[in-house]
């Protein structure tokens, strides 16, 4: 476990096994995870989305309390996956960190509680998989506008991206935080 510029986030790269018959890891361990963060996490829901080269999901994070970690890794594919510091009064709030999950290195990232994610497909399909703290509950899900200027982040975009309704209609961060929407460091 690597630890990320951002206070509650940390890169996982397995040991890939590989033979002729393919490749063999861990792609998540519970004892790593609790080792790095001093506790442990609770898996409540396994999400799996799968996404065209272009299509743009997030930034999403939910109400804290209780938040969502997660655990988020790309099983096929490539995307950009990109953390964002929603906690207001953190010292790295408003800052961002991406690293790069794919079917190659089969890294994972987990993002502790009151962060904000979002990712970027790179290839012509790519299949991600999230293991969650807690349960989907669409009233406490927010979101950031990912093109938000001030946040700045440096999608490596081939023209225009693909949003969903929900992400185009997003607030800035400085809405989210006048609108009172954001978590506490």
């Amino acid at each position: 476990m690597k630890r990320l510029s951002i206070d509650g986030a940390l890169l996982y790269t397995p040991r890939i096994h590989s033979d002729p018959r393919g490749d063999f890891l861990e792609a998540f361990r519970a004892t790593d995870l609790r080792e790095a963060l001093g506790h442990s996490i609770e898996l409540a829901q396994v999400n799996c989305s799968v996404s065209s080269r272009g299509v743009l999901r997030g930034i999403h994070f939910a109400d804290v309390p209780p938040g969502q970690a997660k655990y988020v890794t790309c099983v096929a594919g490539e995307v950009l996956d990109v953390v964002v510091d929603v906690r207001v009064g953190s010292p790295t709030f408003g800052q961002w960190e991406a690293v790069r999950l794919d079917d190659v290195s089969r890294c994972g990232i987990y993002l502790g509680e009151g962060l904000g994610h979002g990712f970027l497909a790179l290839s012509e399909s790519a299949t991600v998989i999230y293991l969650c703290s807690t349960a989907y509950e669409p009233a406490r899900e927010h979101g950031i506008h990912p093109l938000d200027p001030e946040l700045g982040i440096e999608w490596p975009l081939d023209g225009e991206p693909i949003l969903s309704a929900k992400d185009a209609a997003a607030p800035t961060l400085a809405q989210a935080r006048e609108a009172g929407i954001l978590p506490s460091w």
